[in-house]
């Protein structure tokens, strides 16, 4: 009998300014965020978690929303 994977979006984060010497991490089910400055990092983190607020309140998830809503919902959310 075949085995049946369920895949699920994952959204990928990788800051590239870090100099300071940490390694940086933030993971959640459906997103990762790995390096750069503590700035950059937190800037990311902020940025994803408010893209999957808005996509809660327009009742999306990451796996239906089309990849050009997902764009203009990412650069929405990035902090100024």
């Amino acid at each position: 009998m075949a085995s049946r994977t369920n895949k699920s979006s994952h959204l990928i984060g990788v800051g590239l300014d870090h100099k300071d010497g940490h390694k940086r991490i933030t993971q959640a089910e459906h997103f990762s965020i790995v390096g750069g400055s503590e700035e950059t990092h937190g800037r990311m983190t902020e940025t994803v978690i408010k893209t999957f607020e808005t996509l809660e309140k327009r009742g999306k998830s990451i796996d239906n929303v089309q990849s050009k809503e997902l764009s203009d919902i990412i650069k929405e959310n990035i902090p100024s």
